[in-house]
């Protein structure tokens, strides 16, 4: 197929099916670069800033080529869309919570505040002790990404998870915990 089709004649699917068959990264590379301004204008539309938007283009890109699913992908464009714009919501939660962290930082502590540490230090205590109740799989994604800041690219490179397994490991891993705390207390649900 190489040598012999124009690959701009081609649609997203035989683009696809070329790749996957052949393994040869130059037709998913063709299939990216039709889609190169519209993830700049997304990156763009969210990051607000066009150097960030076109390492984010670049992110996605690397993302595709390492992690294309191997299920079949019926709207290229959409799923491309979809990739890039969780990306970037990524990169403003990651910048966020890096912000509120030097903040916090920064922050002077004073002696009323004892009652305030003595019962975050307990709540600590407890979520620790509730961790150690999670599966494997949750407990880890639930460290990685609320204890060391990690985000879900980055669990996925350390843990080999697919996106959808971390994503449904946070969130069962938070209902869980939010479960043992609950009985730990006493409460009901």
């Amino acid at each position: 197929m190489p040598g012999q089709t124009n690959h701009t004649k081609l649609t997203d699917e035989e683009l696809l099916h070329a790749y996957r068959s052949g393994g040869d990264s130059q037709w998913l590379g063709y299939l990216l670069q039709r889609y190169t301004a519209l993830l700049l204008g997304v990156g763009l539309k969210y990051l607000k800033d066009k150097t960030l938007a076109e390492d984010a283009v670049q992110q996605v890109f690397l993302k595709v080529l390492t992690h294309l699913p191997q299920e079949e992908i019926l709207n290229f464009k959409g799923w491309l869309y979809i990739l890039m714009r969780n990306h970037c919501l990524q990169q403003l939660r990651d910048k966020t919570y890096k912000a509120d962290e030097a903040v916090l930082i920064n922050f002077p502590s004073t002696e009323t505040d004892k009652e305030e540490i003595q019962w975050h230090e307990h709540t600590l205590e407890q979520m620790n002790e509730a961790l150690v109740l999670l599966n494997e799989e949750q407990r880890k994604t639930i460290e990685l990404f609320y204890l060391k800041n990690y985000s879900y690219e980055q669990i996925i490179a350390q843990t080999g998870y697919t996106f959808m397994q971390v994503k449904s490991f946070i969130q069962n891993g938070k209902r869980n915990l939010k479960t043992i705390l609950l009985k730990k207390s006493g409460a009901r649900q």
